[in-house]
């Protein structure tokens, strides 16, 4: 049983939207419909409920944890909620709808399969729609769910879903979005959650559970372009295995076969790979997002920051970077300022040698003469690093393709980029 359960495959996804559209409420229905929550987890937010003086169960208690959000009935921190069907397992990320909260929401959609936009039926596209769907874009979250809520405050109205479905189709065609999914629902009440609605008749799709059960994610991830950054150098100190040499990490694209020939950067040696062990034992293939240990036929220097790759696929090696940044930090960025950038499990120190421009989100415009970025802006800037990266475009590699700025005095995490 414990066999079949770790091949279920797992869905990440998170929750976006403005204020008060409901997103918390939703986790709540999702997790009480499809029974995830425990009795007594249940009855606490039953009794919260009405001590408060309300006649239904809030359930984005369930969520909203920080004693601010509770008394505000907002979402301020990224939330991470676990639940799993039978057909799937499920990380949820409820992400702020605040503006000033912008760099959380871009931290829980960072590793997300699926948005799931949240649009409040009596208001319709508003600026934090723009602004979250723009962000969606920007991370290639390969599918977008437009959840319309709160349809019985409007009288569950056929011609309200379709003005709003018709807008955001008008609004995302300047984007880059593949997959985009519209579902009517109530929270609330659960329509179209876990249950069709006997309500709506008239929308003929999927409920959202049953989208988030079937949605085909195996393909988003590139098995083309084999990439294994090492992250550790693993050398046991025991006479059983007194000749081991192995490089462990996580695969962040392609599969890797025994035998395959393969390279090492930055040295450009070459050998072949005599071994793959993982957790269960030796496997004879192994693929992203796997986390497996190489071992190779000849002895190279190999260390921490390294990249394996295949030597005819290569990625693209340069101290010059251009990229999308998300700024999330108060200090401002300006060109000339110094960081630690992290790329995969590569350390270096670089340099803001250029801001391009800022994107004005809600109208995707370029704004090119402000030269300093401030807390959740988002723009084009050029970076110049001490020590070569190996890269992808983030377009092709999400995993290769991303990046972190940390402040040198601090340690903390200023920046989130998207190499172009």
């Amino acid at each position: 049983m414990n066999s079949l359960k770790a091949d279920i495959e797992l869905l990440r996804f998170t929750t976006c939207g403005s204020v008060d559209d409901g997103k918390s409420t939703l986790i709540g229905r999702l997790l009480l419909d499809t029974k995830n929550i425990f009795d007594d987890q249940y009855a606490s937010i039953k009794s919260t409920s009405e001590q408060r003086g309300s006649s239904e169960v809030d359930l984005s208690l369930l969520t909203d944890g920080l004693k601010a959000e509770r008394e505000q009935g907002i979402t301020i921190d990224v939330a991470y909620r676990y639940f799993s069907t039978p057909k799937r397992k499920f990380i949820i990320a409820d992400t702020p709808g605040h503006i000033q909260y912008t760099r959380n929401m871009v931290t829980g959609a960072s590793t997300a399969n699926l948005a799931l936009i949240l649009i409040d039926a009596r208001k319709g596209m508003v600026e934090q729609t723009c602004r979250h769907a723009f962000i969606a874009s920007l991370l290639r979250i390969p599918h977008i769910v437009v959840c319309i809520n709160k349809m019985d405050l409007v009288d569950y109205s056929r011609e309200v879903y379709e003005k709003i479905v018709d807008d955001f189709r008008m609004f995302s065609s300047r984007l880059d979005v593949q997959d985009v999914q519209f579902i009517p629902i109530s929270a609330k009440f659960g329509d179209n959650v876990v249950s069709r609605s006997s309500i709506m008749d008239w929308y003929e799709g999927t409920t959202l559970m049953f989208h988030l059960e079937n949605v085909h994610i195996s393909g988003d991830i590139n098995h083309i372009d084999c990439r294994f950054p090492v992250q550790y150098v693993i050398r046991p100190q025991q006479d059983e295995f007194h000749d081991y040499r192995g490089y462990s990490g996580k695969i962040a694209g392609g599969v890797f076969r025994s035998g395959d020939k393969v390279m090492v950067l930055p040295s450009g040696f070459t050998s072949r790979i005599k071994r793959i062990d993982s957790f269960d034992g030796e496997v004879m293939e192994a693929f992203a997002p796997m986390s497996v240990t190489l071992l190779l036929e000849d002895e190279i220097d190999v260390s921490r920051g390294d990249m394996i790759v295949r030597e005819n696929n290569a990625p693209q090696v340069g101290q010059d970077i251009d990229l999308m940044l998300c700024w999330l930090h108060e200090k401002k960025l300006e060109p000339g300022n110094r960081y630690i950038l992290r790329h995969t499990s590569r350390d270096v120190r670089c340099m803001v040698k250029d801001i391009r421009y800022k994107i004005d989100i809600n109208t995707l415009r370029r704004i090119e003469d402000e030269k300093v970025f401030g807390m959740n802006d988002i723009g084009r800037i050029q970076l110049r690093t001490t020590l070569p990266l190996f890269f992808d475009s983030y377009r092709r590699n999400r995993n290769t393709g991303s990046l972190i700025l940390i402040d040198e005095a601090t340690n903390e995490t200023v920046g989130a980029g998207m190499i172009l």
